[in-house]
């Protein structure tokens, strides 16, 4: 067995213990930390190995997970041999699977020539600076892949949701956001807006989700605890930024993300159709899946279509 079969093998067995699906039995039964009365099916064992049961669609996502990551590796060493400069901007609401997308699309890259910036909150210090200041540093140089796990934008959501910032400093950002941005693709950088898109009711499962798991409660935080009290707030929020920073030269591109497979894999699609590198696997189906990806500009307009800016559904 090669080592990239291996590799896969075990993945397939992670991602079935991180959907907490049990692996003895063809049941669909979640595993729960809590309940330890279930009576556990014996596996079938032969020559020290033993048989599990694998979802289909466990399979599938990673077959497909595994050659989109090939591509993001020939798109890799593309950017590096021309110097083109990438930008990728992840955000969303809380557990909306930004995360999770950002992991699977870095996985096998090359980390000198792709980063992950997911910044603390500011500094005494970078408090007197100008709001952009702090961010600029971290832009991609020539053969670089950047990803912002947030961004700029926490000054279009969470800081006027929470208080953060004034509503002055808030409807300056807006103003300003638009130009920055422009800039920043006229000197070069080609950029991805990603807004991950989760439902209310996924958004409180997968809270629940991460109180029960002890290797996901470090994710939980006093502003996460606030995201279904505030959903209203947040919505509105949502459709000021859109509304101010979705610009034909900039656009955002919404991913709908109950389904945190089909994101990832959509968002990796996404970026190989949008992007030219050598040795581009023809036969490869990157079409888009309509009920996953929504223009920015669709996004809006559905928004005022069903008054949700207003409602907060």
């Amino acid at each position: 067995m090669s080592g990239t079969e291996t590799h896969f093998k075990r993945k397939l067995i992670k991602d079935e213990f991180k959907d907490r699906e049990e692996i003895d039995t063809d049941e669909n039964l979640k595993h729960d930390s809590e309940k330890k009365d279930r009576e556990r099916k014996k596996m079938k064992e032969k020559n020290g190995k033993v048989q599990i049961w694998v979802k289909k669609e466990t399979l599938d996502y990673e077959k497909q997970l595994n050659s989109l990551q090939i591509e993001l590796l020939k798109l890799q060493n593309h950017i590096k041999e021309t110097g083109e400069k990438i930008l990728m901007i992840f955000e969303g609401r809380d557990a909306a699977g930004k995360g999770g997308t950002i992991k699977r699309i870095t996985e096998h890259l090359n980390p000198r020539g792709a980063r992950v910036v997911a910044l603390e909150k500011p500094s005494d210090k970078e408090r007197t600076q100008w709001y952009f200041q702090r961010y600029i540093e971290h832009l991609p140089s020539a053969g670089e892949i950047v990803i912002f796990d947030r961004s700029w934008y926490n000054r279009g959501g969470v800081e006027p949701v929470m208080g953060f910032c004034t509503p002055e400093e808030h409807h300056e950002f807006l103003r300003e956001v638009p130009e920055f941005e422009r800039m920043l693709v006229k000197s070069g950088i080609k950029l991805f807006k990603f807004y991950f898109s989760v439902s209310k009711k996924e958004q409180e499962r997968r809270f629940e989700e991460r109180k029960i798991d002890p290797l996901k409660q470090f994710k939980l935080s006093p502003v996460d605890e606030l995201a279904q009290t505030l959903w209203d707030k947040y919505t509105v929020a949502k459709y000021s930024m859109m509304m101010a920073s979705n610009t034909d030269l900039t656009p955002w591109t919404i991913v709908r993300s109950d389904n945190k497979k089909k994101a990832r894999l959509e968002t990796i699609k996404y970026i190989l159709r949008h992007l030219e590198y050598e040795k581009k696997n023809k036969n490869l189906n990157l079409k888009k899946d309509k009920e996953i990806i929504i223009k920015g500009t669709e996004e809006i307009i559905l928004m005022e279509q069903e008054n949700t800016f207003k409602k907060g559904n």
